[in-house]
């Protein structure tokens, strides 16, 4: 259910999971080069230009020259980008207060520590 109001939050302003995934990093992190958000994401090289294309053509993201490294490339959000971010964010936090309001401190507590250890062996499994 929460997945899917994220889904149509990410729609609404023209994104995919992918490219908000972009926006997302450099909106926690800052602007930085397109190796430190390829692998900070997950995507090879050839993946991050494709989705820095589309988000630069859309006018969320931008690419520009690095300040100490003539080789590599820095890319930043735009007014845009932040702003939809920042949008993003707002309703992202009203769903988990909405989700999670009247649950005590403990209760909420518990309830992650239950839900990390079931990812961990999510994530131990081999495919």
């Amino acid at each position: 259910m929460t997945s899917e109001f994220m889904e149509r939050g990410m729609a609404a302003r023209g994104l995919t999971r992918a490219r908000a995934s972009v926006l997302w990093a450099l909106h926690q992190r800052g602007p930085m080069t397109q190796r430190e958000l390829a692998d900070l994401i997950g995507v090879t090289p050839r993946n991050i230009t494709g989705l820095l294309d589309a988000l630069e053509t859309d006018g969320f993201a931008e690419r520009g020259r690095h300040p100490t490294d003539r080789r590599a490339t820095l890319v930043a959000l735009t007014a845009k980008g932040t702003e939809t971010m920042t949008g993003l964010s707002s309703e992202y936090q009203d769903g988990y207060n909405w989700l999670f309001a009247g649950v005590s401190q403990e209760d909420l507590a518990a309830f992650v520590s239950v839900a990390c250890s079931i990812m961990d062996k999510i994530r131990s499994i081999e495919c």
